[in-house]
C-alpha cells in the first residue's frame, strides 16, 4: 500500500502505525474494529445495529435509518421521561423504550488498537443538517467518563462545527464554528471530503479541520481531581452517526444519510 506520506515520515519523523483504507467491501476489518449495539447514551434516538456500517467503493459507510425496530432489553416495569426530554437521575431510559424509530452505526477500536501521543488523520464526509450528530472522537483507555478523557476532533449538531476536549469533573474546552462560515467560502463544502487531523503530544493537543486550527488544550492543565491526567494515557477512536437528542429533531432529515470515511491514519514518532 502506498501513500504521499514519504515527506511526512521524513520531515517529522512520524511514521505509520496504524491505518484502515477501507479497500475490502462488505463488514469492516474485525481486527481493527469493534461495534457498539443498541441504545448507548446521551438518549439518543438511534438504535445501533452492525447492519448500518458496510465498506463499500473504499469507503466507511455508517448509515442513519428512518425505521421501527424493537428494543431487546424493553421492560415495561421500567419507567422513563418522555423521549427527548431530560433524563432523570438514574434512570433506566435504556430499557424503558420499547422501539427505535431510527437506526445507525458506531465503531471503535477500544480493545484492539489504542494510542498514547501522535498524529491522527481521516478524512470523511459529513451530512451537515439538523437532526444529525456525526463524531470523530476519542476516550481514554482506564477510568470511567469524563475522567478517562475525550477528544472530540470533530462533532456536528445544530450547524455548528465543534472541536472539543473534556476531562475532570466535566471541564470542557470547546470551540465551535458556524457551518454558514465554510459555506461562505465555498458553496458546496458540504458535498466535500474533509480531512480532521489532531496533533497530540504530552504537552498539547491540536485539533484541525483541512489545516485550520480549531482548538488548542494545554495538558498541563487537564488534571483530575486526583492528579490523574487522561491525556497523558492511551486513547481509542470512535466513529459514529448519532440522531437526535444533542443532534436536533431528525423529524425533516432525508433518510437514509451517510456518514462516510474515506481513510483513518495514525503516526507516531
Amino acid at each position: 500500500m502506498v501513500f504521499a506520506l514519504a515527506a511526512l515520515t521524513l520531515q517529522s519523523g512520524y511514521h505509520l502505525v496504524f491505518n484502515d483504507e477501507f479497500d475490502t467491501p462488505g463488514r469492516v476489518d474485525g481486527l481493527k474494529w469493534t461495534y457498539e449495539l443498541g441504545f448507548v447514551r446521551n438518549r439518543e434516538l438511534q438504535y445501533y445495529q452492525r447492519s448500518n456500517v458496510s465498506v463499500e467503493n473504499g469507503l466507511l459507510v455508517i448509515e442513519g435509518r428512518r425505521e421501527r425496530v424493537s428494543n431487546p432489553r424493553y421492560d415495561p416495569t421500567v419507567s422513563s421521561t418522555p423521549v427527548g426530554g431530560a433524563a432523570k437521575p438514574g434512570e433506566d431510559w435504556k430499557r424503558a423504550r420499547q422501539f427505535a424509530d431510527y437506526t445507525s452505526g458506531c465503531i471503535k477500536t477500544r480493545g484492539l488498537y489504542s494510542w498514547l501521543y501522535g498524529r491522527f488523520e481521516i478524512r470523511a464526509k459529513i451530512v451537515p443538517i439538523p437532526g444529525l450528530w456525526p463524531a470523530i472522537w476519542f476516550v481514554g483507555d482506564t477510568h470511567p467518563w469524563p475522567t478517562n478523557g475525550e477528544i472530540d476532533l470533530m462533532e456536528f449538531y445544530q450547524q455548528f462545527v465543534h472541536a472539543n476536549t473534556v476531562y475532570g469533573d466535566s471541564k470542557w474546552n470547546s470551540k465551535r464554528v458556524p457551518l454558514q462560515s465554510f459555506i461562505d467560502k465555498d458553496p458546496v463544502w458540504a458535498s466535500k471530503f474533509h480531512v480532521w487531523r489532531m496533533d497530540w503530544d504530552e504537552h498539547w493537543i491540536r485539533l484541525y479541520l483541512d489545516d485550520r486550527l480549531m482548538n488548542e488544550t494545554d495538558c498541563s492543565k487537564t488534571l483530575n481531581k486526583d492528579g490523574f491526567n487522561p491525556f497523558h494515557q492511551k486513547q481509542s477512536i470512535l466513529l459514529n452517526l448519532a440522531i437526535g437528542s444533542t443532534g436536533g429533531d431528525p423529524s425533516k432529515v432525508p433518510f437514509p444519510t451517510r456518514f462516510e470515511v474515506d481513510y483513518v491514519r495514525v503516526y507516531q514518532k
